[in-house]
């Protein structure tokens, strides 16, 4: 019997073990802000990266606000002069639910606002706004929200409210289990639930799930303690037995938290807790129940109706018969709309006449938004970079969400039948630009209106702006841009304005556009000394064709080779008659001779030959070969 005992509690170990190792350790990343190295923590030692990933602002020593701010040195700030939006954008994240925790800091320097009041956005959605008091309530020293990331990366942006220069010690970006708190048919991937409070009841210790020993699939929750709600309303009670079916999936909670609880008493039997809330939002209420009163001994001992705001939302709730038995976890949910500024929680006894609760879990349920299309928003990062645009703008994160934060000078437009957000309208004029018009700016396929007027704005207008067919006004006034006009603006069918005055182009104004003002359009070309064409500009000469100007130019070209390769010949021509003069020259004294000497030569012959006639004794080889045949 002691043997088959033995073999079933190592089957049942070893079952545990496998189960256990089926599943990887969940993906963890912690950013140490303002960090130049990683550096680990105590009690745990966890280890948190150096800082990475920002768009901007200054790293600096810190000052916690709180004794459960992480014990870190450093954070970064954000000052107005960089921009109102910054973030981090934090890449090879793996697909799935995350808890995103970060913590706010003090800069630790006199000159610098000692509660800096800012908001806080995930992935495009304002999770949070700090409110005045936040460093004097642990709860709100930093934010929390269980998200899904299904991209490969998360956008984590503070939004500048003109109270002082954002501050942040830390990130954490731990992932939970993918149907963690399920709170029905509205959760899901398009739902952002954001930590509103978390209480472990009847205990002072403040602790996170680590402190707890509790599973790395929980997320590291931060669970804040109260003792008792009421004084002399109520009392803690507490057991170190063991809790059952506390850390199951999906949410696995830690089993100490159901170790402590808060029971009613004769004098005040209903056990209630008042929070602050936001009004007119959602919100996902977990309750968490185990019976470990010893005066408890079994089911119907025990019953209570949970009320919120006044209603009864769960009746008769018997915590033994429900978990099926003492010392066992039960865990309730229910999703509530609140009007107004306060949640109440009640439970009101039934049979026994008091209640218990051992923790609480409430959550504001936050619609994720839109986000803006991804082409768009990189043809604006390339915009920013090419235009040279001031660090004040900022222009990081989502251009359009959060709603409240978009980038200054970009108008924004919801697509309801795509669900994102689009870029319709630019007005930049007269703030400094020094760049050009990259191609990129044609990837704004929805834009109306683009305003860059009274800038520093140089090069060419780029032919690729012809492509944007829903471009209405287009004012470019006022800059130093070059070159000719583009064709292909005369394609923009829906341009009502054009405003390319005061600039330095040349060339004829394409005949689209010049037909286009008899049809009530209104263009302006005034000040730019080389354009012609139109009426109140000068008359053009010929005109040609880009092919023909080609042609020429290629014809010239030609012309010019040959002209080279012929002066080339002529001078090495004119070079070898000058050499042969010159040879000429230096052989004369010596072709003078031999001209004497042939000469005697024929005239001895002449007196020879008269010589002959009277003595003709000589013989034929005497007088040499006959010179006639």
């Amino acid at each position: 019997m002691l043997r088959f005992t033995l073999l079933f509690l190592l089957l049942v170990f070893f079952s545990y073990l496998a189960s256990s190792s089926a599943r990887p350790a969940p993906f963890a990343m912690r950013i140490s802000c303002g960090a130049r190295e990683n550096v680990r923590t105590p009690p745990t030692y966890v280890r948190w990266y150096k800082d990475f990933g920002y768009t901007g602002g200054i790293p600096t020593n810190a000052t916690l606000p709180s004794f459960i701010t992480p014990p870190l040195k450093t954070l970064r700030y954000f000052p107005l002069s960089e921009g109102p939006e910054n973030c981090y954008g934090i890449n090879r994240v793996p697909k799935g639910h995350y808890t995103v925790r970060i913590f706010f800091g003090l800069i630790a320097q006199p000159d610098f606002d000692r509660e800096p009041l800012f908001d806080v956005s995930v992935e495009g959605t304002l999770i949070h706004s700090l409110e005045s008091g936040w460093t004097s309530n642990d709860e709100q020293t930093f934010v929390e929200a269980l998200v899904f990331l299904l991209d490969g990366t998360v956008s984590i942006c503070f939004h500048s409210t003109g109270h002082g220069d954002p501050a942040i010690i830390s990130i954490e970006i731990l992932q939970v289990d993918n149907e963690a708190y399920y709170f029905g048919p509205d959760w899901g991937k398009g739902v952002i639930l954001k930590t509103t409070s978390r209480l472990t009841c009847g205990t002072s210790k403040p602790r996170f799930d680590e402190d707890y020993s509790g599973d790395h699939w929980g997320g590291d929750r931060y669970w804040h303690p109260i003792r008792i709600f009421g004084q002399n309303a109520d009392e803690p009670r507490s057991t170190e037995n063991a809790i059952k079916q506390a850390s199951n999936a999906p949410n696995f909670y830690p089993e100490a938290l159901y170790q402590s609880a808060i029971v009613s008493t004769d004098s005040q039997p209903d056990l209630t807790y008042t929070m602050d809330v936001d009004p007119n939002k959602n919100y996902s209420i977990w309750l968490h129940f185990a019976e470990i009163d010893a005066s408890i001994s079994g089911a119907g001992q025990r019953v209570f109706d949970v009320l919120i705001n006044g209603d009864t939302l769960f009746e008769n709730i018997d915590v033994v018969e429900r978990s099926g038995s003492r010392y066992t976890a039960l865990v309730l949910n229910t999703t509530v709309p609140v009007s107004g500024r306060t949640l109440t929680i009640t439970l009101h006894p039934k049979r026994g006449n008091h209640a218990i609760i051992n923790a609480i879990e409430v959550f504001q349920v936050i619609a994720a938004e839109s986000k803006t299309s991804p082409e768009e928003v990189k043809a604006l990062q390339a915009l920013k970079k090419a235009l040279g645009l001031p660090t004040r703008f900022g222009w990081n994160g989502d251009p359009c969400v959060p709603e409240e934060h978009p980038w200054s000078g970009a108008d924004c437009h919801f697509d309801k039948s795509g669900s994102k957000w689009f870029i319709d309208g630019l007005d930049l004029d007269n703030q400094g630009l020094n760049g050009f018009l990259p191609d990129d700016i044609s990837k704004l396929h929805h834009l109306q209106n683009l305003n860059l007027s009274g800038n520093t704005i140089h090069g060419s207008i780029p032919s690729s702006l012809g492509t944007v067919n829903s471009l209405k006004f287009l004012d470019l006034s006022y800059n130093l841009l070059n070159g000719s006009i583009p064709e292909s603006l005369g394609q923009l069918t829906e341009l009502r304005i054009l405003n390319l005055n005061g600039n330095s182009l040349s060339g004829r104004v394409p005949a689209a556009l010049g037909g286009r003002l008899l049809n009530g359009a209104s263009f302006n070309f005034t000040d730019n000394a080389g354009l012609c064409g139109i009426p109140g500009l000068r008359t053009c000469g010929p005109h040609l064709s880009a092919g023909a100007k080609v042609g020429i130019a290629f014809g010239a070209s030609l012309l010019f080779l040959v002209l080279v390769i012929c002066s080339v010949c002529y001078w090495k021509r004119r070079q070898n008659i000058l050499r042969a003069q010159q040879m000429a020259a230096r052989g004369a004294p010596y072709a003078k001779a031999r001209t004497q000497f042939s000469h005697d030569i024929q005239m001895s012959r002449h007196h020879n030959h008269h010589h002959n006639n009277g003595n003709n004794t000589r013989t034929a080889a005497e007088n040499g070969p006959s010179l006639l045949s």
